[in-house]
């Protein structure tokens, strides 16, 4: 093949990747094999050999930034011309589209776009006039609910009785009518509108999307696993019989299935696009051959996947760390400790990262950080600054101190009791009048005739729980204080009630919340420190430490990154397990392979013995990605203290006894009784052998239909079939589950 600047230095597969330049291609680019250079040398080499002018290219990314780093990339390379290239985010293309054929949809070119804000005030005014209780079916929830159904590009009349089911009482099919009615009438769309009309556009006007297929003779799409169904169907149109689409994605990266992505867009590439050829790229450039080769074993336990195993010229490097811990706290310690031990070993702060799979993990870690004065940065908001927080944390300073008069016009409408900004507003001429704070000049106002009586009422009855939760200070644990607010002001219950994605961690906030409020003597210590935690400091001279989800990590690579929380039902999230079944493990697992590929060249995984959920403290077994993990890329005496090599020692660390945790709250020995027996039940819930010669605790109890018996998870609970060691039971609280007799106990 010719050589040009832009093909200069690459390998095999990405160069066939970018001299493929016509029919179907599916580039299967694993973790850092230089996808993004494939995807601008390709668009380079379409325009420079005349394959296709530039206004006849079509690339989306699904970024703004990719999208501005890309033309960056390509102006470089083929200079202005980059300029004429389609080339934005689906909704920026969409509305770049809409623009030119809204009065198709019976909008005008000038419309406005929604945000999420807007939308839910919309959405709030039509649920009062169809009366909708907002209490029961609240507006975020709702909105949610719609946006779903345009991410699958659905419009009402498609929506049938059956998905829409009885959710606002059946009603919500007849509101989301409603809703686009108003946003015609208002000419304006929401996010979701701009591929969902032009999808409306394409299949109503042959002769529009005619234009377009001719127009666009190739399409180019990055990260083409994360596309949603109405992505998928608008490509599909505007591909048309040319079939020159050209996808860039990674199967085992797929881990937005909660926000719409549908993994199976690029599982099926090959069968929707007939005479589809895919390209595997393979090498990495990022990682050692030891996190690559734990990576790749790891992936492999997941069925729907196209298959690709990654490799490196690089060395070996640094096998894994695989570290066991007595609870959170200790974990937290630790990894602290290992933190500063690579920065005196000359390690860059900002090569360093911590991820977790879930928010409200950060808390231990930020506390640790700050109380050794550790400089580090949350991707997102820090725990104490995340909005949730704040909110809770304004209840209980109001209660603490009533002047706080930024505390009480935080909670005073937070959630929603009907105290908008004319009660508000009414609150404070008093108080300017009076000279009293906002709390004291709203009790004098209660006594007036200022407010109507739907406000007065609201008013009065928040003002008896703020004088009840003040009198209970005195004589309640601050932690029982803090539950009882959060309970009785109905903040938990508007978070349980939402069913917008991020619901579920802001709730895991709250109760880690609560947990933080436990290691104070007062409510008032409690604050003080908040009050410190949450005090600004200045740009740190020589960089921070990562702090971040999973999730957020994608894209992103350090030289070390630490992975702490690998324990069944945090990591793999048990909701998700329970809500999805093998389709939400496998996106666990996609989940764990992305951490493990974030990291460069040192990688520490851990697990504790205990850690505090939902306020108590709850034993736990390692997750089954450590059983996973190859004990090859593991040092040694660490996997065969786990179990996943030889069973000659027990040891998980050094110098820390022969038998459990160390005195100083290390890692230490596991006994048979401990992990042993807890990898032996797993390897047994999973129907797989289990290595060595340990025995589970309390396996050779036996049980009898109808026994009463104690799980550590889910309580007290009756048995109804025994399965070998498999057990069904009807637990008081949990309802029914199937868990393995080892888990179990006779009261």
């Amino acid at each position: 093949m010719p050589s040009s600047p832009w093909t200069r230095g690459l390998n095999t597969a990405q160069s066939e990747a970018v001299h493929t330049l016509d029919g179907p291609l599916l580039v299967l680019s694993g973790a850092g094999t230089g996808k993004t250079r494939v995807l601008t040398s390709r668009l380079a080499e379409l325009v420079a050999t005349g394959t296709a002018k530039p206004w006849n290219i079509l690339a989306v990314t699904f970024t703004n930034k990719a999208a501005r780093q890309m033309k960056k990339r390509v102006s470089d390379l083929v200079g202005p011309m980059a300029e004429q290239v389609w080339l934005g985010t689906f909704h920026a293309l969409a509305a770049r589209m809409l623009r030119r054929h809204a009065d198709l949809v019976g909008l005008r070119t000038d419309f406005t776009i929604l945000d999420t804000d807007d939308q839910i005030r919309l959405l709030k005014q039509l649920m009062e006039a169809d009366d909708i209780d907002p209490k029961r079916w609240p507006p975020r929830m709702l909105g949610g609910v719609i946006s779903r159904w345009k991410d699958r590009g659905l419009p009402p009349e498609k929506v049938s009785l059956t998905e829409a089911g009885d959710i606002a009482n059946g009603r919500v099919r007849k509101l989301y009518e409603h809703y686009q009615a108003r946003l015609i009438t208002l000419n304006a769309v929401d996010f979701g509108d701009l591929l969902l009309h032009m999808l409306t556009i394409f299949t109503t006007n042959h002769n529009v999307l005619a234009d377009y297929q001719n127009r666009i003779t190739h399409i180019m799409v990055d990260e083409y696993q994360d596309t949603n169904v109405a992505q998928y169907l608008w490509l599909r149109l505007l591909t048309g019989s040319r079939n020159n689409l050209c996808c860039v994605g990674d199967d085992d990266q797929s881990i937005y299935g909660w926000r719409g992505a549908e993994v199976g867009n690029i599982l099926r590439f090959e069968s929707d696009f007939c005479g589809a050829k895919t390209v595997r790229l393979e090498e990495n450039y990022r990682s050692t051959g030891h996190i690559l080769a734990a990576a790749s074993k790891i992936i492999s336990y997941n069925e729907s996947r196209l298959g690709k195993t990654l490799y490196t010229a690089a060395e070996d490097g640094e096998k894994l760390k695989v570290n066991g811990y007595w609870d959170g706290p200790d974990e937290a310690r630790n990894i602290t400790s290992q933190i500063e031990t690579l920065i005196n070993d000359g390690a860059h702060l900002s090569q360093i990262a911590v991820l977790v799979r879930a928010g409200f993990q950060t808390r231990e870690f930020e506390e640790r950080f700050i109380t050794i004065g550790l400089p580090y940065r949350v991707i997102g908001a820090r725990f104490y600054e995340r909005a949730e927080i704040r909110d809770a944390i304004a209840y209980l300073r109001l209660i603490a101190q009533p002047a706080d008069d930024l505390a009480f016009e935080r909670v005073i409408n937070t959630p929603k009791r009907g105290l908008g900004t004319a009660s508000l507003q009414a609150i404070h001429i008093q108080a300017r009048s009076s000279g009293k704070p906002l709390l004291a000049a709203a009790i004098d106002l209660l006594q007036t005739e200022e407010l109507r009586p739907a406000a007065r009422n609201a008013l009065g009855s928040f003002l008896q729980d703020i004088k009840r939760w003040r009198d209970s200070v005195a004589t309640m644990h601050q932690v029982d204080l803090a539950k009882m607010v959060l309970d009785e002001s109905g903040y938990t219950q508007m978070w349980q009630l939402d069913k917008s994605p991020d619901a579920e961690g802001r709730l895991e906030n709250l109760t880690e919340l609560v947990n933080a409020i436990q290691d104070f003597d007062s409510l008032q210590d409690f604050l003080e420190h908040i009050a410190l935690v949450t005090d600004g400091d200045s740009e740190p001279e020589y960089g921070e430490v990562t702090l971040m989800t999973l999730h957020a990590a994608k894209g992103l690579e350090f030289d070390t990154v630490f992975l702490p929380g690998w324990e069944e039902g945090v990591f793999p999230s048990q909701r998700t397990l329970d809500e999805n079944g093998t389709v939400g493990l496998e996106e666990e697992r996609r989940l764990a392979y992305v951490g493990i590929t974030r990291a460069r060249r040192d990688l520490f995984i851990s697990f504790a013995n205990s850690r505090r959920i939902h306020g108590q403290w709850q034993s736990s077994i390692p997750s089954r990605f450590v059983q996973e993990l190859p004990p090859e890329n593991i040092i040694e005496d660490m996997a065969q203290g786990m179990g996943l090599g030889r069973v000659t020692a027990t040891r998980l660390g050094d110098g820390f006894g022969t038998n459990g945790f160390g005195a100083n709250g290390g890692a230490g020995t596991y006994s048979a009784g401990g992990y042993g027996a807890g990898w032996r039940r797993m390897a047994a819930r999973r129907g797989e052998p289990a290595d060595g010669n340990w025995e589970p605790a309390n396996n050779k109890a036996e049980f009898t239909t109808g026994e009463r018996v104690f799980h550590q998870k889910f309580g007290m609970g009756n048995i109804l079939t025994i399965d070998g060691d498999k057990l069904l039971i009807a637990f008081d609280k949990a309802g029914h589950k199937k868990v393995v007799s080892g888990f179990v106990s006779k009261p």
